[in-house]
């Protein structure tokens, strides 16, 4: 499973792409109004850092003018994909853009049946979201089984993107029902790095070290016989 950012924050992204993990990002009109600055410069920058699928979303409701903010998006960089939100205004649009071209991102996905709607308009992602399932007593995990079962049967080539993840937990489930790629938040991915027993690991590992001098001198003249 590919592992993508959730955010507009440029700096979070990078943060994150240090550690070589990210694959791509996402934003949305919400995470992109809450970050500083130009909104199309962060989901250029943000593009330029992943170097991977960087999805910004159209916000008309009108099918036409999705289309057109769609072709307006993608020119901001060359790996932007098109996010447009699920419905029948949406499901025109993507139908739209595929056919000119244009990767696009469906949003808003609850269940099996609109991710085969999405898969047969042409979406190349299919944004099946987790939290806002969950929010309502929805079991999320089972829903994104389903979508994943749905689409797999479909001969689109869609891949299925869980998104709206809000513990690493759903980051877990979603790799073991199979997504193709989870979407995941900067705090979420913060909490993965976590376990106690990492920390008091290291923690152990580097009294050890310290209590023998020498053996840093060791090292660093290791070092600095390597870049000879």
């Amino acid at each position: 499973m590919k592992l993508f950012i959730d955010t507009g924050s440029v700096a979070e992204v990078e943060e994150i792409a240090q550690w070589g993990i990210l694959a791509g990002a996402t934003t949305n009109p919400s995470l992109l109004a809450k970050a500083e600055g130009d909104a199309g410069e962060a989901i250029k920058k943000i593009a330029e850092i992943v170097q991977g699928p960087t999805s910004a979303e159209v916000v008309s409701e009108d099918p036409g003018r999705m289309v057109e903010e769609g072709i307006a998006v993608r020119e901001l960089h060359e790996h932007v994909i098109v996010k447009v939100p699920f419905g029948p205004a949406g499901l025109q649009a993507t139908a739209k853009l595929r056919e000119l071209g244009h990767p696009v991102n469906m949003t808003l996905v609850f269940s099996a049946a609109q991710a085969i709607l999405a898969a047969e308009a042409g979406a190349t992602y299919i944004s099946s979201f987790l939290g806002r399932l969950d929010d309502i007593g929805i079991d999320s995990i089972a829903t994104l089984h389903d979508v994943v079962e749905a689409v797999a049967e479909n001969s689109t080539g869609a891949q299925v993107l869980a998104a709206s993840l809000r513990n690493p937990l759903h980051a877990i489930k979603a790799a073991q029902v199979g997504a193709d790629i989870s979407t995941v938040p900067y705090k979420v991915l913060k909490q993965m790095l976590n376990h106690p027993l990492t920390t008091s690991g290291n923690d152990q590992f580097a009294k050890d070290w310290a209590s023998k001098p020498e053996l840093q001198v060791w090292m660093d003249g290791l070092v600095d016989a390597s870049k000879k």
